[in-house]
């Protein structure tokens, strides 16, 4: 029997963690390398680095930073403090702006707010063709994006997407992906334990949650070619309101789609064509 195992578990269980045994394995098979079911116990090296890691989630760390990397459609990430972590919510805003470029053999691609990068590097990996930039302000996530995009196409660029549209050619764009802080102020005022270790950078949408929505659907539509499409992760309430900030700001085709929990989870938005 494995007590340290359980010792660990019965510790994460009591400092509240969800999933606390599924986190406690991860834990385990990260300092050893076994199977915390069929090993007899660390040694007194590895339980004192189990002790260590034990603290800080217990602490509500999140396990993402503790473990240094976490696979988000089928490649693994960089991420640790300051860089928000990947989630598998995400993986269907990616799943979205793939399925839309099906049928183009090079298309320009911007990842806004790109964080590890997981959307671009999504697309990037299942579009060969796709020509992908993405986009990061914060010098604390800088370096996993780095990182993570190393040894591929995809291009980084370090900016302020309030300002950056402004060095976009007009009509020059494909498809733009986001996920965007999106969270209100009330929300902000109550996160789980977990996310307020999270970059509040990467959070914060303003005090209605729709301050960088504002700004996606009214400045960089101009940078999408007519028929282009505008991809957007939001927060599972906040549907009917970003429809309506696209539908104000002349795009059509709104749409939402849900997530694998059944939450409402993209916005897709389309440049409308010309005409005559």
């Amino acid at each position: 029997m494995n007590t340290a195992f359980q010792a660990l578990t019965a510790r994460l269980q009591a400092a509240g963690v969800p999933d606390a045994r599924f986190d406690a394995a991860q834990l385990y098979r990260f300092v050893t390398g076994r199977d915390p079911r069929l090993d007899d116990g660390p040694s007194p090296e590895e339980a004192a680095r189990l002790e260590a890691l034990a603290t800080r989630r217990a602490a509500r760390e999140p396990l993402q930073y503790l473990l240094g990397e976490w696979d988000f459609l089928g490649f693994t990430l960089k991420v640790g403090p300051g860089v928000l972590c990947p989630r598998a919510d995400s993986e269907v805003v990616c799943e979205t702006a793939i399925e839309l470029l099906r049928d183009k053999p090079a298309p320009v691609v911007l990842d806004l707010c790109a964080g590890t990068g997981c959307l671009g590097l999504g697309v990037a990996r299942a579009c060969p063709g796709a020509q992908v930039t993405c986009v990061e302000k914060s010098a604390e996530a800088w370096p996993y994006l780095q990182a993570n995009t190393a040894g591929t196409a995809v291009r980084t660029v370090q900016a302020d997407i309030f300002a950056w549209y402004r060095t976009l050619a007009p009509e020059s764009v494909d498809l733009i992906l986001s996920n965007p802080p999106y969270l209100t102020a009330g929300e902000m005022a109550a996160l789980m334990p977990e996310t307020a270790h999270e970059p509040a950078m990467a959070l914060d949408g303003g005090e209605d949650g729709l301050a960088f929505y504002r700004l996606l659907t009214a400045r960089y539509r101009m940078a999408l070619r007519p028929g282009g499409w505008l991809v957007l992760e939001i927060g599972c309430a906040q549907a009917a309101d970003v429809l309506a900030l696209g539908a104000t700001q002349g795009w059509s085709h709104g749409r939402c789609r849900k997530d694998y929990g059944g939450n409402d989870r993209v916005i897709v938005l389309q440049k409308p064509e010309k005409t005559g």
